[in-house]
């Protein structure tokens, strides 16, 4: 049985959060594992420039990703871990794409309508403000990615699906208009348990709301984050809704299945908010502490290992890329 293929990217925005670890970076280093797999990874540094345009932040950015898998357990001799910049048959891909998709689809893009809505209660007069046409087009850069390396499987939180059926639509769309198979129909692959973060205010955990857990943070600071964590007015002693609680969400997403149960029963016997935070604290710093070293002696090589593994990575993803390309033209008639 041929190998089904698997990927997944990061934009590269700055230290990665607890919310990506366990949305996204966990699962996919765990699927990477899987024999009948083909696994690909990629940095996005491309997607980051609607919104960053400083070059020394996006070089930085794009190493901490590739350091932050790696720490976390990917194996660059096991999968394809490169850089969307390295492979200029996205970039093809995206144009042809664009060609298929309607605008109504863009239109209906999460990110373009969430612009549109802040501009809206900021009564701006020009609803589109600030809308780069990278961001605008970001669905169709995004399914470059995915259907370039015949994606099947992409790992993704619950706010992404929608990307992906993005994608799947437009090679649908493709894949009619020529009435051949060029593209494999990817789908989204959802890890439920951390479809949804909650950050330290309660809302979804994002660095829009300055509201995140940085994975690779000193110890100091992330016991002084997890202090910060907004909780209820219940005493000492009061029972307490677990289910209902930012600490107890983000405890049961690092803790053993035994340590979660004994920390529900806590709560529902009154456990002291210090106390249930020291708690997460513990946890959190358990499992964060091993990847934190690995994380920064990465960085601290002067980044050579890491920019040799991206290097290495390149070709192999290109020779992928290129096969796809070779039968998109052909489709089109320009080969």
């Amino acid at each position: 049985m041929a190998q089904q293929v698997i990927l997944t990217g990061i934009k590269p925005t700055g230290m990665p959060h607890l919310g990506n670890l366990v949305g996204a970076i966990q699962p996919s280093v765990d699927l990477s594992y899987s024999q009948d797999k083909q696994a690909f990874y990629f940095i996005a540094d491309y997607h980051a420039l609607t919104g960053l345009k400083d070059a020394k932040e996006l070089s930085q950015y794009s190493r901490q990703i590739a350091a932050a898998w790696i720490a976390l357990g990917l194996d660059p001799e096991r999968v394809v871990l490169y850089r969307q910049s390295d492979i200029p048959e996205v970039f093809e891909l995206n144009w042809i794409l664009a060609c298929f998709a309607p605008k109504g689809l863009m239109n209906r893009a999460h990110a373009y309508k969430a612009s549109v809505q802040k501009n809206q209660e900021n009564e701006e007069s020009d609803l589109d403000a600030g809308v780069n046409m990278g961001l605008y087009t970001y669905p169709i850069l995004m399914a470059a990615d995915i259907l370039l390396m015949q994606t099947r499987w992409v790992p993704v939180g619950g706010d992404q699906v929608q990307h992906i059926e993005i994608a799947r639509d437009v090679a649908q769309y493709f894949n009619r208009q020529y009435q051949r198979e060029v593209f494999t129909l990817p789908e989204a692959l959802i890890d439920e348990a951390g479809a949804v973060i909650p950050g330290l205010d309660g809302r979804k955990m994002s660095k829009s709301y300055g509201n995140t857990i940085p994975i690779f943070a000193p110890a100091t600071t992330l016991q002084k984050l997890v202090m910060r964590i907004a909780t209820d007015s219940s005493r000492p002693g009061e029972p307490k809704d677990p289910d209902k609680s930012t600490v107890f969400q983000l405890y049961r997403l690092v803790a053993t299945e035994a340590e979660t149960e004994a920390y529900r029963q806590a709560f529902l016997a009154g456990i002291a908010w210090k106390e249930a935070k020291d708690q997460l604290y513990e946890v959190l710093n358990r499992k964060l502490s091993g990847p934190r070293e690995r994380y920064h002696a990465l960085l601290d090589d002067g980044a050579e290992t890491l920019d040799r593994i991206l290097v290495e990575g390149a070709p192999k993803a290109r020779a992928v890329a290129q096969a796809t390309m070779k039968k998109v033209r052909k489709a089109i008639g320009v080969e």
